[in-house]
């Protein structure tokens, strides 16, 4: 189901720092164009956090009517720690969304049996599939192999958003024993080659705003077995993404969309502030001279 790349999209602001829905939509239509499976609506990078329950809305109305257009997938992000009230924003998503990204819980560290009776509660309610975020390093809350395939299992959990840093034990194991149907997605940019290598169906990147196609392409490379090409590709897009992510994200992604004249501003909301101008000079170059 999830196979490829996919973009979860930023949420530009316009000069008065509304939500700027003329450019969500050119964005979404651009890495589309560029051979992006999916978009991601109201991700991290969406900082989703950061937008009113109206602008959320919005976001989502733009994204769902694209990817209708376009025959893509789109997913929704959902963020909560209390399995009542993410059930509740689960019932509540509009028609045209395919899918939830719903991050383990943060903070509260329920323990793997805690994640494990979480996610089986919101799949029974969901009516999308589910894609577990596991982001370790953000929720304090690590999740082994054996129970990711075990909620894998579920027929309402479709996949999982792996980021935990790089590829360890666990990620070994996992990608070599998958459940039928459950999919993982790269969720650490710098790391989605080895990831690919491995197996993974695809990635969740932050990164794939940019160069979507080479992304796209890195993708197709491994599936395809050309090892040389995929190994080139993944190289040069680790340099890539270390320069997007030299700054908190999506800071330096949003200074070189608006650089692009992709959107209207490079604003971010607070507890964000914008990326300096040396970030963003260097993520450029890092794009156009990728061999420096």
């Amino acid at each position: 189901m999830f196979r490829g790349i996919h973009v979860p999209l930023v949420t530009p602001f316009d000069s008065s720092g509304a939500v700027a829905v003329d450019a969500i939509e050119k964005l979404a239509h651009h890495v589309l164009d560029q051979g992006a499976a999916g978009l991601v609506a109201l991700g991290t990078t969406g900082e989703v956090a950061a937008l009113d329950p109206a602008e959320r809305a919005q976001v989502i109305e733009v994204c769902a009517r694209v990817c209708e257009e376009r025959s893509a997938l789109l997913t929704v992000g959902l963020t909560g720690n209390d399995t009542r009230s993410t059930a509740r924003a689960l019932r509540e998503l509009p028609s045209g969304v395919h899918a939830a990204l719903v991050t383990v819980p943060y903070f509260l560290r329920p323990g793997e049996r805690g994640v494990i009776a979480h996610f089986e509660a919101l799949a029974e309610e969901s009516p999308v599939p589910l894609i577990i975020y596991h982001i370790p390093y953000r929720t304090g809350q690590a999740v082994g192999a054996g129970a990711l395939r075990r909620l894998g299992r579920h027929p309402n959990i479709a996949g999982v958003k792996y980021a935990v840093g790089g590829i360890d034990q666990d990620t070994v194991e996992l990608l070599g024993d998958l459940p039928e149907g459950f999919d993982v997605m790269g969720g650490d940019d710098a790391f989605v080659s080895p990831l690919l290598a491995l197996g993974a169906a695809g990635g969740i990147l932050a990164s794939a705003h940019l160069e979507t196609r080479s992304f796209v392409d890195l993708a197709d490379a491994w599936r395809a077995g050309d090892v040389e090409r995929a190994r080139q590709l993944g190289s040069r897009l680790a340099r890539l993404s270390a320069a997007l992510f030299a700054e908190p994200n999506p800071t330096v992604i949003k200074g070189v969309l608006h650089a692009q004249g992709l959107i209207p501003t490079p604003d971010v909301r607070l507890p964000l502030v914008p990326a300096t101008s040396e970030a963003v000079s260097q993520a450029r170059l890092v794009a156009v001279h990728p061999g420096e």
